[in-house]
């Protein structure tokens, strides 16, 4: 086998190609993460699977929310107020409050955290939890603070 130089053609295409694919990772963000208007950090960010399913770290967003999370090897409790949520990482056979819960993806991790779907959290605990992909945030809004919020102010007398 003799070796050939590569085209022109081939040269311009893996430059062009590789270009386009810097600039989009330089201009990507990682997803934010807001609970009742109020910026949550984490170490691990979000991660958007396919069809826009997003799983956030369950530590975090459980602590922003006020819960107390135990976590024994793949077993995680999640306790906040009267209601806790059981689950294993890689089972998607979950209890909250000591009903049977089905999960439609498995938590897993990522980087050491604990990663379950957004909509698996927000239904559990009674949440509205919504992902805006043009802007890369996840909301968070618990019951009484999103009503509080959307009544309108009276003008002043």
């Amino acid at each position: 086998m003799t070796y050939r130089a590569p085209r022109l053609q081939t040269l311009v295409l893996t430059v062009v190609v590789a270009g386009m694919a810097s600039a989009l990772f330089a201009v990507s963000r990682p997803i934010q993460i807001m609970v009742d208007g109020q910026h949550v950090a984490s170490d691990v960010p979000p991660v958007q699977g396919l069809s826009d399913k997003i799983y956030v770290p369950l530590r975090t967003v459980a602590d922003a929310l006020g819960a107390l999370t135990l976590v024994q090897g793949d077993r995680i409790v999640v306790v906040r107020g009267h209601e806790s949520l059981r689950l294993r990482v890689g089972d998607v056979h979950a209890r909250f409050n000591g009903m049977p819960l089905t999960l439609k993806h498995a938590p897993f991790r990522v980087r050491g955290r604990v990663m379950i779907g957004l909509k698996a959290m927000a239904n559990a605990f009674g949440m509205r939890a919504t992902y805006n992909a043009r802007t890369a945030r996840v909301d968070i809004v618990t019951p009484g603070i999103g009503a509080a919020q959307s009544r309108p102010i009276p003008p002043p007398e």
